[in-house]
């Protein structure tokens, strides 16, 4: 794999070459990743996987025209070619008057910072064969599992280097490393299965194999003899595991694209109070080994933390410079993008930051309700944002968790949902979104 400034070195003279082919301007993304994965499976190795990879993708600008091509061969007779096709696909591309480079005035002028996303680890399949195989011990030592789909444990390193013909050539490293298991609790028609997962930047925090398997095994087995439920109106309460996705709708519907394109049920919403006051959603692209942290934007923009919703209210929306062009505002520093194709927008490290009542305090006062601990399947409606999920879970009877739920459907709208929401105080920084334990009255739930 290249270094950091080999990689900064190759995106740049790729740009010298579009430039010396006509281009008015351009950019390059370069990225190589090298990852090794071991799965088991009933105290057996059932899979190594090892993969090395390197791709370089170029926009190549015309005026207002413009075209986006890539490659896995980076000699220099496939790069030459590279170029060429990308002067030929431009000169026939559609104007499009909000296509470009990020402002050069905004591109980051200083050294990029350190995140702390590469803890310059080499893990050995070897080593990660002995704990992929102590994370099933321990989920098949737990009485009631039954059987198992096995575990894994996988490490990656990868290079990042963006470079623009406005001067910008910057790079960076991650590495990142997973674990989980997955088992089966009960026999015959009365089986259930669950999982458990952590993935970190630095090898040294990712959780032990043994909290792993354990918590696995003790999911699993809680979900055995589910009972049917009544279908009405009651308080939902979201496990932080699955509360982080109202978030990711949330996210995805103050993109800079969905606002242009008026496909988002959030438009025309900006400074308007969209939560309980009380709700502060923050993003924060610079913490310390966050999954999503990065010292630029996939455009060259400098990266700084910003509350996304502050008292209940929307502060504006992600912006990569198209959108922001395109709505007549500035670009945030949220571009993200692939080798291939223009940048898009999205937000890094995003928390839901913690409120007063503890997770017991939270449903103390839930006569009946259900705390949910997975969602299955893909039923929101991003424009009218209308929500109906497979859900399942446990009850909740006066104030406590009781008897495991499952082939359910809850139901309602973001809108609703979002103005209804509270938050505990028990936050963990363990994912890319984070959310406490989230409480939301008045959802429709059709029972099994």
């Amino acid at each position: 794999m290249l270094t950091i400034s080999q990689a900064e070195d190759r995106a740049a003279a790729l740009i010298d070459a579009a430039r010396k082919a006509g281009a008015d301007a351009a950019d390059v993304l370069y990225a190589a990743e090298a990852s090794t994965g071991v799965q088991v499976r009933l105290g057996e190795l059932e899979d190594v996987e090892r993969s090395e990879g390197e791709e370089i993708g170029l926009r190549f600008f015309l005026g207002s025209r413009s075209a986006s091509v890539s490659s896995s061969d980076l000699s220099d007779e496939a790069l030459a070619a590279l170029v060429e096709r990308a002067a030929a696909m431009a000169r026939e591309a559609p104007e499009d008057p909000f296509a470009g480079l990020a402002p050069e005035e905004r591109l980051l002028k200083r050294e990029p910072m350190d995140v702390e996303g590469d803890d310059g680890r080499d893990i050995l399949p070897i080593e990660l064969k002995a704990l992929a195989l102590a994370t099933e011990e321990a989920a098949r030592n737990i009485p009631g599992v039954t059987n198992s789909e096995g575990a894994s444990l996988s490490a990656a390193r990868s290079v990042i280097a963006l470079a623009t013909s406005h001067g910008f050539c910057r790079g960076y490293t991650t590495s990142g490393y997973s674990g989980s298991a997955s088992v089966i609790a009960g026999t015959g028609g009365n089986m259930q299965r669950d999982y458990a997962s952590h993935s970190t930047r630095f090898f040294e925090d990712l959780d032990k194999p043994e909290e792993i398997g354990r918590l696995a095994a003790e999911r699993t087995v809680a979900r055995l003899n589910p009972v049917r439920m009544p279908s009405g109106t009651m308080p939902i309460v979201f496990d932080p595991r699955v509360g982080g996705s109202l978030v990711g709708h949330l996210l995805g519907a103050i993109t800079g694209a969905a606002i242009a394109r008026k496909t988002s049920f959030l438009l025309g919403r900006e400074q308007e109070p969209v939560f309980a006051e009380s709700i502060v959603i923050r993003d924060d692209p610079h913490r310390r080994r966050g999954l999503r942290s990065k010292p630029f934007d996939g455009e060259g923009l400098s990266t700084q933390a910003r509350e996304l919703v502050s008292g209940g209210r929307l502060t504006g929306w992600l912006l990569d410079s198209a959108s922001a062009r395109q709505l007549g505002l500035e670009p945030t520093g949220h571009a993200t993008r692939g080798i291939g194709g223009a940048p898009g927008a999205s937000a890094t490290n995003v928390d839901l930051l913690p409120g007063t009542a503890s997770k017991a305090d939270l449903m103390a006062d839930i006569k009946q309700g259900v705390y949910v601990t997975e969602l299955i399947g893909q039923g929101v409606n991003p424009v009218t944002g209308d929500y109906s999920r497979g859900a399942a879970g446990f009850l909740i009877e006066n104030g406590q968790i009781a008897a495991p739920v499952a082939e359910i459907t809850i139901a309602g709208n973001l809108l609703d949902m979002f103005r209804a929401l509270v938050a505990a105080d028990d936050l963990e920084l363990r994912r890319a979104v984070n959310v406490p334990t989230l409480r939301i009255d008045g959802m429709t739930v059709a029972g099994a």
